[in-house]
């Protein structure tokens, strides 16, 4: 048994799911336990893997009497601080965070599904318990971006957050950019490589972007984000002749998390864009994640890192651990208004309000007078040409007597393009499909 001493010395642990980052975390924890100790106090000790099936675990060497299939137990030991949720889903693991709260324990998860869909009641509950819940892993793997939003800019009215927080789909698009590679062939390398689930739906179609985008905007703005109100476009449609079109016009494309403030209300999208091959942006490559954030005070300050993995992802669980075991957690938790539980409803502007410029490809008859049809309906809708081009090129699928236009226009509402658009295709001369992306300018920084 262990002594009085000993036990206010040490943090206990209880860990549910061990996985890929379970074990990764249960690693750190244990692996490194020396190292952690002589960097924080109170030593964090692990007391319990919970899980119903201990392969990894074993497969890690990890101390056979931590290993066990009854988490009421880990839960009643009372030793135990914190647990750690790394099931996954917003089914059984909304079950056993309620549980640990339930049961007076800090609770610490890389769960954005989880966040995005039932945050603010999963806060209140802790709230009501007088514990935390601390999700750093949970938006960006190992970038610290959820504490730099709750404390290194916690002076700034944050106006404005760009993100690249998908690694699988910046790996794709990063292969479709650079090497000319079609999505299908990016992607298939992509899972052959381990950086793709079999089943990449969660993350090329944006909804793993628009969990994170959902948690970041709500601590940026101090506002109870709906998630089912934040429209995401994903990459599984994006052309390799669009991708090229664009890098030849000076942009890249990336899958972009968008949260910006305005006067009438938050403007929040998850969609492909291109951005300039100077932004900042522009040069995150392969799994690699970065997010953008502007503040009045501070102007642009950008996170860069891995986003996923791990390692990198346990380590960002068990900063989190460190945090809730000294207390600093528990404190941020209860003292900033800014979470969701705590927060008013924000504002979300409606899709079609968003502004920006816009790449169109359009398929024309070759003839006379078919670009002045096309600007004449565009100018109709208040939209500006900025450029064209038009030309014929390995990479244009449509046979003559069609050819493809690119147009780049100045700001324009969404709303407007999209019908605009939809006149476009309407045209005698034009082949119905034309392709609309969204072009994302450098953010101003506040004056």
């Amino acid at each position: 048994m262990a002594h009085e001493s000993d036990i206010q010395e040490r943090f206990g642990v209880a860990l549910v799911g061990c996985g890929t980052i379970g074990g990764a975390t249960a690693t750190l924890l244990t692996r490194d336990a020396d190292l952690l100790g002589r960097r924080m106090a109170p030593a964090l000790a692990l007391r319990h893997v919970v899980d119903v099936d201990f392969a990894h675990a074993r497969q890690l060497g990890l101390d056979e009497a931590l290993l066990t299939d009854n988490l009421d137990a880990a839960l009643g030991d009372e030793e135990v601080g914190a647990v750690v949720e790394l099931v996954g889903g917003t089914t059984v693991a909304r079950k056993i965070v309620e549980q640990a709260l339930r049961a007076g324990k800090h609770v610490v998860t890389a769960n954005k599904a989880l966040l995005a869909h039932h945050g603010a009641e999963l806060y209140a509950l802790a709230r009501d318990r007088g514990v935390c819940i601390a999700f750093e892993a949970s938006c960006a793997g190992g970038i610290p971006i959820v504490r730099a939003l709750t404390d290194g800019l916690i002076a700034n009215r944050i106006e404005a957050l760009y993100g690249i927080v998908n690694g699988t789909c910046n790996h794709i698009l990063t292969a479709m950019t650079w090497q000319d590679v079609s999505y299908a062939d990016a992607l298939a390398e992509a899972q052959r490589d381990g950086l793709a689930e079999a089943d990449p739906t969660l993350d090329v179609s944006g909804t793993d972007s628009a969990h994170k985008l959902a948690i970041l905007a709500s601590l940026a703005f101090g506002r109870n984000v709906d998630f089912d109100a934040i429209p995401v476009t994903g990459i599984d449609e994006l052309s390799l002749t669009d991708v090229v079109y664009g890098r030849e016009l000076g942009y890249v494309v990336k899958l972009l998390a968008i949260a910006q403030q305005h006067d009438e209300g938050i403007s929040l999208q998850v969609r492909p864009a291109f951005i300039t091959q100077e932004h900042p942006l522009a040069w995150v490559a392969g799994p690699f994640n970065a997010v953008s954030v502007y503040g009045h005070a501070t102007g642009h300050t950008m996170y860069y890192g891995r986003g996923a993995g791990g390692m990198p992802t346990a380590s960002a669980i068990v900063a989190d651990l460190a945090a809730v075991a000294m207390g600093t957690a528990p404190r941020t938790f209860a003292q900033l208004p800014i979470w969701p539980d705590r927060s008013p409803a924000a504002r979300q502007l409606p899709p079609d309000a968003a502004r920006m410029r816009y790449y169109l490809r359009v398929t024309a008859l070759d003839r006379p007078g078919v670009l002045a049809q096309i600007a004449a309906v565009l100018g109709n809708r208040d939209i500006s040409i900025y450029s064209v081009l038009q030309r014929e090129s390995e990479y244009a699928a449509e046979p003559a007597p069609h050819v493809p236009v690119i147009i780049t226009t100045n700001q324009a509402e969404e709303g407007k393009v999209r019908k605009a658009l939809a006149e476009i295709d309407a045209l005698d001369v034009i082949e119905p499909g034309s392709i609309c992306i969204g072009i994302v300018d450098e953010h101003p920084e506040a004056p």
